[in-house]
């Protein structure tokens, strides 16, 4: 996502997607080290709002389970 070629590398898969029939997207555009240092210090990212499956959740109120899902995909390890 860096720079103007991140951006229009971003823009090109979104018409893509969509142009070969797809219906839904949705991104975390977060660094994962953001992400392991709310797991650390949760107080400090109180406001922290990520995708999950369709809807919107505060990352530090959600169990470490799912943290660790987010922050691999978000990794793209999955």
């Amino acid at each position: 996502m860096a720079g103007e070629s991140g951006l229009e590398n971003l823009v090109t898969l979104i018409r893509t997607y969509f142009q070969l029939g797809g219906q839904h997207v949705q991104f975390n555009v977060i660094d994962s080290a953001v992400l392991r240092d709310a797991q650390r210090h949760p107080d400090q990212y109180g406001d922290l709002v990520v995708r999950v499956a369709g809807f919107s959740v505060l990352f530090t109120s959600i169990d470490r389970v799912l943290q660790e899902d987010i922050i691999e995909r978000t990794e793209h390890r999955v």
